[in-house]
């Protein structure tokens, strides 16, 4: 944004601090205008014919509009995603413990990165560790749904669930 002197119009549309257009006139009547009321010449519209300018205490304006993104940036929530790793000859009991987790991060509305790896020669079986994505996938399914299809990458077996809504 241009501000004042950094205007390079010759001729601009004012606008008062009220909302009310004061019409077409040169840039330096308009500076005399804002600096008579001890305020800025703040440029609006650039590209326009002619340039749209507003009178306005600028500095006010900028804290304004820092504030109003710092109150939308701490609205927002950062969901990271968390990863639980699973082998596919997991026991029961471990399963049912990284269950527990997983559901802990949903609660807490992260998303869940499930894999299951394969060490040596488990990757000639990978209908195992899609049994288990399965087994998991349904136990978790009331309060989570995949957002895709289980896919193997190298010696990982993946799939990311996200909270269901509701």
């Amino acid at each position: 944004m241009r501000i004042n002197t950094g205007i390079r119009a010759r001729e601009v549309r004012l606008i008062d601090t009220d909302g009310t257009q004061l019409g077409i006139m040169s840039t330096e009547k308009a500076q005399a205008l804002a600096d008579e009321r001890e305020l800025d010449l703040v440029e609006v519209a650039g590209n326009a014919e002619p340039t749209v300018c507003r009178i306005m205490d600028f500095h006010k304006y900028r804290y304004e509009q820092r504030k109003k993104s710092q109150e939308s940036k701490r609205k927002s929530v950062a969901s990271s995603v968390k990863e639980v790793k699973i082998r596919s000859r997991t026991e029961a009991h471990d399963i049912d413990f990284k269950i527990g987790h997983i559901r802990r991060f949903l609660d807490k509305g992260h998303r869940v990165k499930i894999s299951v790896f394969f060490k040596g020669r488990e990757i000639t079986r990978p209908e195992l560790g899609r049994g288990m994505l399965d087994r998991v996938l349904e136990s978790i399914s009331d309060v989570a749904a995949p957002e895709g299809e289980p896919r193997l990458e190298g010696r990982h077996m993946s799939v990311i669930v996200v909270p269901s809504k509701g």
